[in-house]
């Protein structure tokens, strides 16, 4: 492994704050998101990162951002280091994970699409053959692939909590049924786009989720992180097979560890193994580059 792991960052003395994964600074009428490399499972931080997460992250952000633009506008100005104010030129740690954004009026509630049915989905269904009360046929299994994808908004959460599933209708009454109409039209387009680019490269998108802003003049432009393997469930094409659960490209090796020594999902988590965090450094940097079909610049 080339590189350690950046848990957090310091970037002189703008006003800062600090997600589960991402540093926020205040550029003043500009924000800069940095990707730390910290990983959380089970919505509980780990206390050691995946080196070069966070690039990967803001590089397969970058990439489908620029894909994108052409379906709804986005929040990105620049990813390149010669783009930041002049006294952070030589900030190297930021480099290849922060991107340069436009402010937004965040829209409080998280667009996810699903195409197949899994995680929180699939808990629901075998209960009462809905997904967020939209009625399913029935006999699906589990990670079967829906007959088209739908959409179950959420509510954002604080962090350390579960966002928390709702109803279009109570979305609606939430952030307005104009707006949220819209964003249910876009976050569908915008699945779509990225299944069947996904598809190609033998990639299956099989959930995500988006966030959306307002600019300064209201109109709607998609911000934070788009189809990453920390917003969306990608599986390999070869191995798909439903009535189970999938491998995907994502944090599986810490979820799968957590499982085996029973982690009780409650704060302080334990230390990752080497092998863990190898393991998952592989795995997203091979999203990476099956998704971009370009070599990583960081190995």
């Amino acid at each position: 492994m080339k590189s350690t792991a950046l848990l957090t960052s310091s970037v002189g003395s703008y006003p800062k704050l600090t997600g589960k994964v991402r540093d926020i600074y205040d550029l003043g009428s500009e924000l800069m998101l940095v990707a730390t490399d910290r990983i959380s499972a089970y919505d509980v931080v780990m206390p050691n990162g995946i080196p070069d997460k966070g690039r990967v992250l803001t590089q397969i952000s970058a990439f489908w951002f620029d894909m994108l633009k052409d379906i709804v506008p986005n929040h990105v100005i620049s990813v390149a280091l010669k783009d930041l104010p002049e006294d952070l030129h030589g900030q190297e740690e930021l480099d290849g994970r922060f991107m340069l954004c436009r402010k937004a009026k965040v829209v409080p509630i998280e667009c996810v699409v699903r195409g197949y049915l899994a995680g929180s989905g699939w808990r629901e269904y075998k209960e009462s053959r809905t997904v967020c009360g939209i009625k399913l046929p029935d006999k699906l299994k589990q990670c079967s692939e829906l007959p088209e994808p739908i959409f179950t908004p959420a509510t954002k959460a604080e962090q350390g909590e579960h966002d928390e599933n709702i109803s279009f209708e109570r979305a609606c009454d939430i952030v307005g049924a104009e707006t949220m109409t819209r964003l249910c039209e876009l976050s569908i387009a915008i699945y779509n786009k990225g299944r069947e680019f996904a598809a190609e490269k033998g990639i299956i998108l099989a959930d995500t989720k988006f966030e959306f802003g307002l600019d300064e003049d209201g109109n709607i432009m998609l911000i934070d992180e788009v189809l990453t393997p920390d917003s969306s469930r990608f599986w390999p094409a070869d191995s798909y097979k439903p009535g189970k659960d999938q491998p995907s490209f994502d944090k599986q090796f810490v979820r799968d560890y957590l499982d085996k020594i029973k982690f009780d999902r409650t704060p302080p988590a334990p230390p990752l193994p080497p092998e863990i965090v190898s393991s998952t450094r592989e795995k997203y940097i091979d999203a990476y580059t099956k998704l971009t079909g370009q070599t990583f610049p960081w190995e």
